[in-house]
């Protein structure tokens, strides 16, 4: 069978599990990143097959449809701040955004460079959730899961973490969601993130840290998430997401 760039396909050797997008052709192997899941990969393309299912829409991804709000009220719904290694993530992530009407700002960063940047783009936009994402991997050939060197970018997701809360020490007054596929998870909410990934060290869903933000954002500031029921929402639970009991981020204003 014939491949080009742009065709979507699984692998055999993986049993089908993963939805990739061919992103280069080399020498008879396949370059590929996650249409869903936040990972890249290579594969022989005799181990390739074509993906013949109907891709999701985004619109119908793991939300649950929104309790209708009394009309009297007016909602200020927590303002989000995504920082994103892949550009392909972060623009279905911003379009999940507009969708549920919650002001976000997207940025495009290297992992390597987020430990830079992020204070100055807290200064600038004082978003109420940041998220700090793009791609990891553990590699257990190197050595112990809490071992953060053992991790392809885990540790620039926790020095941005740490430059977040030189920002912002309160876990309260910013909400901070971290990580990527296989990220060292406790890491992460040791340096000081509210929610992260990847306690199980599995894959996760490129949508997951904007599912969290989005419920953030829409929970009432009086109110306590449940952390339980939101961890639920995400594509693997509390195997791919973690975190701590927080408020939420909106107001709720009287009258309209």
């Amino acid at each position: 069978m014939t491949y080009q760039v742009g065709d979507i396909v699984t692998r055999e050797s993986y049993h089908h599990d993963v939805v990739f997008v061919i992103v280069k052709i080399k020498n008879e192997t396949a370059y590929l990143k996650g249409v869903f899941v936040r990972l890249e990969a290579d594969a022989p393309l005799e181990d390739l097959r074509k993906y013949e299912s109907e891709e999701r829409s985004i619109d119908d991804f793991m939300m649950d449809e929104e309790e209708e709000k009394p009309h009297d009220f007016f909602y200020l719904p927590g303002k989000i701040l995504h920082i994103d290694a892949d550009l392909d993530y972060l623009k279905k992530c911003m379009k999940f955004y507009k969708r549920h009407q919650v002001k976000a700002i997207g940025k495009k960063i290297e992992e390597k460079e987020m430990p830079s940047k992020i204070y100055e783009l807290l200064v600038n936009y004082q978003p109420d959730i940041l998220i700090i994402t793009g791609h990891d991997a553990y590699y257990p050939k190197k050595g112990n899961a809490s071992n953060s060197s053992n991790y392809l970018n885990t540790k620039y997701f926790v020095s941005a973490v740490k430059e977040a809360r030189r920002y912002e020490k309160s876990h309260d007054k910013l909400i901070i969601i971290a990580g990527a596929c296989q990220s060292n998870y406790e890491e992460l909410i040791l340096a000081g993130a509210n929610f992260a990934s990847s306690p199980k060290r599995i894959n996760i869903h490129c949508l997951d840290p904007a599912i969290i933000a989005l419920n953030l954002a829409k929970t009432e500031r009086s109110e306590q998430v449940d952390l339980m029921k939101l961890l639920r929402k995400t594509k693997y639970g509390a195997n791919g997401m973690g975190g701590i009991k927080c408020q939420g981020m909106m107001y709720v204003g009287f009258p309209r």
